[in-house]
């Protein structure tokens, strides 16, 4: 544990970073499962809802630096792929 006041500032605001980044990570993990099942299903108007929700986080976690933006690009690909040839 740090001694210096400016260092213990730091822990806190890390820590609070990381519970942040979990919980962003966590919720776009989520919508994807969400959005594959829902394409396995063969479902393709609400397979496009939440493909498109799930692209929405993942820009929004790439902007925030939490994911990679070629990480979130290579995943949107994926879904916009299947979900393309689901409605083909």
């Amino acid at each position: 544990m740090p001694n210096i006041k400016s260092s213990k500032k730091d822990v806190i605001r890390s820590r609070q970073r990381r519970l942040r980044n979990l919980n962003v990570r966590s919720q776009v993990k989520t919508w994807i499962r969400k959005a594959r099942v829902e394409l396995r299903s063969g479902e393709a108007v609400a397979a496009g809802e939440l493909v498109r929700t799930a692209s929405r986080l993942l820009d929004k976690g790439a902007a925030k630096g939490i994911i990679h933006r070629r990480q979130a690009a290579r995943r949107k690909s994926r879904l916009a792929r299947q979900l393309a040839r689901l409605q083909a």
